[in-house]
């Protein structure tokens, strides 16, 4: 194959774009970096000022049940330089899923149900929040 490929975006379906938005603000300082407003549907492209990763929010203007997500068998990774400051503030939104103490990783979950693991930057010494 001559192409090379590279990562551009991953897309989750919201319900309710505004209660995504300030989701993805509050939890992972995640903000809209492209906007794309439609009569039936907006796209909302949210970047993470450090790579050109973007996470697309896709709101149907006229859905009004939730989405069927399935067994969950997928979900979004975030990289953290400090486990224990995210989930501290985490824990504090109420968010927090699931926790794999030995690996030093957890879940959170998102207004629509999306589940998100935020891991720890393993480049830098961390230890998980009940070993401080």
């Amino acid at each position: 194959m001559n192409n090379t490929f590279a990562f551009n975006h991953f897309n989750f379906n919201v319900k309710d774009l505004d209660r995504s938005l300030k989701f993805y603000k509050e939890a992972f300082g995640l903000e809209p970096v492209e906007v794309n407003d439609r009569p039936n549907f907006t796209l909302a492209f949210l970047g993470d000022n450090t790579t050109s990763f973007r996470l697309e929010l896709t709101y149907l203007k006229d859905r009004t049940e939730a989405y069927d997500l399935g067994e969950q068998e997928f979900h979004l990774a975030l990289r953290t330089p400090n486990i224990k400051e995210a989930h501290d503030l985490h824990t504090k939104m109420g968010c927090v899923c699931f926790e794999n103490a030995p690996m030093g990783i957890y879940f959170v979950e998102d207004p629509d149900g999306y589940w998100i693991e935020v891991i720890p930057d393993r480049t830098k010494p961390q230890s998980w929040p009940e070993e401080e």
